[in-house]
């Protein structure tokens, strides 16, 4: 079973760091199709967050078709996760073309564009582990 960490100091607000480690989850196979997600309660009890900011996750996700929650059974991965998947990399697509416009318009050279995009990966990557 996964187990969230939010920070507090982070920009990104708690309820999308949940939203985000599920999808970094599924696409790395730690969770697969059936696996059962923390309850609320037990990621509330694990993190001091609002109970409210949880259900707002896992709702997301579920829009997204990456979970099914089930009353009395709690939420588990999707029968067809790849579907929310496909969906996540199209919206990625979309954010990386306006980077890349905005880097062109500030004059960036695709290889000076590519540089920051991988350092503010690597400091986000530092910021999750």
């Amino acid at each position: 079973m996964i187990s969230f960490r939010v920070d507090g100091r982070s920009v990104v607000p708690p309820y999308l760091q949940i939203v985000q480690q599920v999808r970094q989850a599924l696409r790395m196979g730690v969770l697969d199709v059936g696996d059962q997600l923390p309850t609320v309660r037990e990621v509330v009890s694990a993190t001091a967050i609002n109970p409210n900011t949880v259900l707002k996750a896992y709702r997301d996700l579920e829009r997204e078709g990456l979970i099914v929650t089930q009353q009395g059974k709690g939420s588990i991965v999707a029968p067809d996760p790849k579907l929310g998947a496909k969906l996540y990399d199209q919206e990625l697509a979309k954010h990386l073309e306006r980077v890349a416009q905005l880097g062109e318009l500030l004059g960036l050279r695709p290889e000076e564009l590519a540089a920051r995009v991988r350092e503010a990966a690597d400091r986000l990557t530092k910021e999750y582990s």
